[in-house]
């Protein structure tokens, strides 16, 4: 990862819409297990802030949102309806599933230990601890 990409990601993630990728993100492993390489990461974070900014802009124009006084951000309260968030989860997945497909990540190593490794390592520190014991 580059300077400039590893700047990147901090300044949007304080924003609701970065907040709630994560959130679906963290809700649906699935979506976690198709982008598990940084390349694919950073891909699918870029694309899906924009396309769920977009998403939600839209719902914005098109729905009448509470005024200042309302509690939360008009984003929040956009996502507080089933149906909308039915749309942002479905439009989550949809980014991870198109970077997933693309060839220009087949190479890419994910992100940390694969099922091998982790068994590799359990059975390492069964070994080390019987032996402490």
């Amino acid at each position: 990862m580059t300077h400039d990409e590893e700047l990147w990601i901090p300044l949007v993630d304080d924003e609701p819409v970065s907040a709630l990728v994560a959130e679906v993100q963290q809700e649906h492993p699935e979506i976690a297990e198709l982008v598990a390489t940084p390349r694919r990461l950073l891909a699918f974070r870029t694309f899906a802030y924009i396309r769920v900014g977009i998403l939600l802009g839209r719902l914005l124009v098109e729905r009448d949102v509470q005024p200042h006084d309302a509690p939360g951000s008009w984003a929040e309260q956009l996502i507080g309806d089933p149906v909308v968030r039915a749309q942002v989860v479905a439009e989550v997945r949809a980014v991870a599933e198109e970077i997933s497909a693309d060839p220009d990540y087949a190479g890419d190593d994910p992100v940390g230990p694969d099922d091998a490794e982790r068994e590799r390592f359990a059975a390492f520190a069964k070994r080390h601890l019987a032996a402490e014991g």
